[in-house]
Order: structure tokens, then sequence, then C-alpha cells
């Protein structure tokens, strides 16, 4: 994720908010207009009063009009101030919807290493949190912040127009107040709130990631183990934010300090006015009433300082998100489009290494594999297997020579209609908790429920699914745990079969079954790889003897190259060695 100064996260995280506010220019400026005809309704609310209360101290007066105008500009306050509630929630509301599906959006297309760094609960957390946050931030700003800021100034203009020296008192402790709030805020009590909110995030994770492994907890009997390391996680964010929160307590005690001081100094300036024979019943009423709202809208314009830091704080790691580079569509131009039925893949002196390797895993790399060729991957663990195939898939992205399916460089080919020319079976299919139905179709949306059956007939998954109480409408639970693990196998291989790609790859969907399931399992796989160029990934090397070719890679490179019978054949031969070793083990 991207990491970022203390000092720019109020600038990052209210830009963002902008940038989405801006997109709603209507609502925007109805909402503003609305709070500043409130804000000056209440600007002026102290004259009426010093008028009302003059008229009252004349033996002769007539407070009528004063008392008049003083609920008129209440009505009015209270109106336009009710209105803008009306008009924020449709643009709070539009403005977290658009962004909750930007930043999933983002999400999904971050490249595969990011998700692995990342646990999957601290991610929605950040998410929803700062959602959630973009709500706090229209409402302190639009609502709350912003008419403070225009009352402060118009009433310390009102009590400079009354006495210059008042109103330079109020204009002093003002600015004052404003000062200590943000210093301590900003400098002390956000540095504080950002390490507890990142504490909170990994709560998140960690109760995800126990949950999501909750058949492993329970196979090694670790639910205590559990608790305390939660328990640990928590101890550490209940420090975080008792510290946070105790630090905004004495933030709180410096600005009443700071507002009783202004108070007294305001108060006496009037007062003593009033003594000298400056300034009548009226004018200190006045005064009085103008530092009564002066005392409040100081008073919230502290707390909203407090709530804009956290705001800022819960919004800043969802902002961090969207600074993460996603994957590129193209990776070189100009882009191309695939063949309907581009099947042949050519590697041609391809390099690639990991980030932080001491030397590149893949170095020219060159082998072709013919369309409609199926062909066994083995090799010990780390050889270079897996990387072959997510290179195909553009998971990673080769830094050098090229990958051609059909004679296309695939980094000229757009991501989605790349993979949808590759087909996966996983060794642990995941299955999303819906139903069996959208869990086969996910690979075609629209598919129509004839297409869905009958990719699970070939799959050899039919029976058991109408076997179910709601066939194809059963849930499977999170990552298909309601299913066995031969039958969500049979679901990947029906998904497979739906999506009718013509390249294949395979991770050893048998590996983990026993005997009858891998049976049916294999079977299916057959089918699937009739008339399809097949890359399999073999663990198990006696699930390879019936592949056309088989390619041997030790330490990214590929070591031998041949027909299976061919490649036992050779003494010395690795591929020998590791059938004859796995025989024994058997």
């Amino acid at each position: 994720m991207a990491i970022h100064t203390k000092r720019d996260a109020f600038a990052r995280v209210l830009s963002f908010a902008f940038s989405r506010w801006r997109r709603q220019p209507g609502r925007l400026a109805a909402t503003v207009a609305l709070v500043l005809l409130a804000t000056a309704a209440d600007v002026a609310i102290p004259v009426a009063t010093g008028w009302l209360v003059g008229a009252v101290a004349e033996p002769a007066g007539s407070p009528w009009r004063a008392l008049a105008l003083l609920l008129a500009l209440g009505a009015l306050s209270i109106g336009a101030r009710i209105g803008s509630y009306f008009v924020i929630i449709d643009f709070t509301l539009a403005t977290m919807r658009e962004t909750i599906a930007e930043v999933f959006a983002r999400v999904q297309r971050l490249p595969t290493g990011w998700h692995a760094n990342a646990f999957a609960g601290a991610t929605v957390r950040r998410i929803t949190r700062g959602a959630w946050a973009l709500d706090d931030l229209a409402d302190l700003l639009f609502l709350e912040l912003g008419p403070a800021v225009v009352v402060l100034i118009g009433t310390v203009a009102t009590l400079a127009a009354f006495r210059p020296e008042a109103g330079l008192l109020a204009l002093l402790g003002a600015s004052l107040f404003i000062a200590v709030s943000l210093s301590m805020t900003l400098a002390w009590v956000a540095p504080a709130a950002r390490l507890a909110n990142a504490q909170d995030s990994r709560i998140s994770g960690a109760i995800a990631d126990a949950v999501t492994s909750n058949a492993v907890v329970k196979a090694h009997a670790s639910e205590g183990r559990e608790d305390v390391r939660l328990a640990r996680i928590t101890d550490k964010w209940s420090a975080r934010s008792r510290r946070t929160w105790r630090r905004g307590t004495a933030t709180g005690l410096a600005q009443d300090t700071v507002l009783w001081a202004l108070r007294a100094a305001v108060l006496g300036a009037a007062l003593l006015a009033w003594s000298r024979g400056l300034a009548g019943p009226g004018e200190v009423a006045f005064a009085v009433s103008a530092l009564g709202m002066l005392h409040g809208y100081l008073r919230q314009i502290g707390s909203q300082v407090r709530m804009l830091q956290k705001a800022v704080n819960d919004a800043e790691e969802m902002v961090d998100i969207m600074d993460v580079a996603p994957e590129a569509p193209v990776a070189r131009t100009p882009a191309r489009a695939l063949p309907r039925c581009a099947a042949a893949l050519a590697f041609e002196h391809v390099g690639y290494g990991y980030d932080g390797a001491p030397s590149p895993l893949f170095s020219n790399l060159h082998v072709g594999v013919p369309a409609g060729q199926k062909v066994g991957l083995v090799g010990r663990s780390g050889s270079g297997k897996t990387t072959f195939v997510k290179l195909i898939q553009r998971i990673h992205e080769v830094t050098e020579g090229r990958i051609t399916l059909g004679g296309v460089d695939i980094a000229s080919v757009r991501l989605d209609d790349l993979r949808r020319h590759v087909a996966l079976v996983p060794q642990e299919p995941i299955l999303f908790h819906r139903s069996l139905a959208e869990n086969i179709g996910y690979a075609r949306p629209d598919a129509g429920m004839d297409a869905v059956r009958e990719a699970a007939r070939r799959a050899g998954a039919h029976g058991f699914i109408e076997r179910l109480p709601k066939g194809y409408g059963t849930e499977v639970g999170e990552r298909g745990v309601k299913l066995s693990g031969g039958e969500r196998q049979r679901v990947a291989i029906a998904r497979a079969f739906l999506s009718d790609a013509p390249v294949l790859v395979m991770d050893e969907a048998t590996s983990s079954l026993d005997s009858e399931a891998e049976a049916r399992v294999a079977e299916a796989a057959e089918r699937l790889m009739e008339g399809r160029t097949t890359l399999v990934i073999a663990h198990r090397l006696a699930t390879v003897e019936r592949m056309d070719r088989i390619l041997v890679f030790d330490r990214g490179r590929i070591v031998e190259d041949g027909p299976p019978a061919e490649l036992m054949a050779r003494d010395g031969g690795l591929y020998r060695a590791l059938r004859d070793r796995q025989t024994l083990a058997a």
C-alpha cells in the first residue's frame, strides 16, 4: 500500500472527498446556499436581540418590530437548516454509494501481489470505515464547521462595530483558540489516531482470518489459542485508542481554558464601556448575546476539528487503496485482439524474476506448445511450474522477451480478453457463497440454465446437484465448505466447461481426493481436455502419463522435453528419477 507522510493526510483525503462531491454540483450548490442563508440569520440574531433590549429600555420604545424581526430570523435559520439536511442526505448517500463501488472496483483490479499481502477482513474494514468517514466529512464541513467559521467571522465583525477593542479581543481570542485546536489536533492527536486505526484494521483481519480458517482451528482444538492471539491484538488496539482519547480530552481542556479567558476579556471590556457611559443596556445585551454565540460556535469548532481529524484518519486507509496502481489492461501498445480460437502458445526468450530475488527465475526461456497439445509440467517445488502458467495469464508480467497466443503478443492483449481465453481448474477450487448455478455460471454470465446444466453433466456434477434439496439453487457456503473436495472440483470443471476457453490450465485437480472421487474428477477432466491446449501442473507424476508431452522444470529451466515414454527411457534423466522416487515411496 502507498506510504505517505502525516502532513499530507488531510490534503489527500479532502482532495479525494471534494473530487467526489464535485460530481453533484446541483446538490452541492443547494447545500452551501441553504447553509449560508441559515448562518446569515444566526449572525443577525444578536443584532436583533440588542435592538429588542434597547427598545425595552427606552420609556417610549416599541419592541414589537424587533421581536418580529427576531422571530423571522429564527424561522429563516430553522427552515434553511432543515432544508440543507434534506438535500445533504441524498448528496451524502450518492457519494458513499459511488465511492464504495469505485474502491471495490479498484480492489478487484489490484495486482495479485497486493492481495497476497492484505487481509481480506482488513480491506473490507478500510472500505466501509472510509465510506462512513465521507458522511462525517460532509456533515462537518457543510453543516457544522463551515457555518461555524462564517458565524465566527460575522460575530467578530459586529463586535468590532460595537466596540473596536471588543472586536480585537474577540479576534485575538478566536485566533488563539483555532491555533491551539489545530496544532494539538493535527500534530498530537492525529498521529495517535492513525496508529489506533491501523490496529483496528488488524482486528478485522485477524477475526476474518480465524473465521475463514475455522475448520483448521477446530481440527487442532485451537480455539483458546486464537482467543489469546486476538486478545494480544485487541490489547494493543485498546492501548492505542486510550492514548488517542486521552489526548483528545486534553485538547478539549486546553480549548475550554482559552474560551473562558476570551469570555472574561470581552465581557470585561463591555462592562468597562458601560461603567464609563460609553454603552447602553442594549449594546451590553448585544455583546453578551454575541459572546454567547461566539462561545458556542468556538466550542463547536473545537469539537468539530477533533471530529474532522478522526474522519480524515478513518478515510485515509481507503484513499491509500486508490493510490495503488491497478493491473495494466495492456502492457504493450498498440492493443490487439486475440483470434477467437487462439490456442498455440509460445515463450520467446522470456525472462522473469520476483522482486527482491537475487537472480531471475527464468532467463531466455524458449518453448512452444502447438494448439490442442496436452502438456504436463513437472519438477521439484519452486522450479517454475506455477510461475510459467501465471505468466500466460499475465498475473505476472515478463521482463524480457514475449509470450504469444495464436501468434499475438499477450502483452498487447487486454487482460479481460486474454483471461477469457484461458480456463483454470486450480488444485483447491474457490467457490463463492452463492448458489451452485451462480458458481458454474460465473464463467459465462450470459449463459442460461440449460447451458449451466449441460456443463454440469459433462463435468459429472449434475447427479449430486440434483440430489440436493434446492438443486442448482443450493448455496455452497463460504469457499464451498458445504461440498466435499470432489464435488468442489467437479463444480470447478463445470465452470471451465461453460467458459469453453481454447486454453486450459489444470493444477493437479485430483491430488487431494480419495480414489473414488479422483476417478470421477479424472474422467471429467479428460472430457474437458478434449480439443484444448492443456497445461497440467503435476504433483503426482502418474497423472501425466497420458499427456502428449512433458516439460521438466529445474530452477527455472526446462531441462527435459518430450513424450512420457521417451523421458522414462532416458538413463539419468530427471523425470525418470522423480517418477522412480514416487513409485518407491508409494
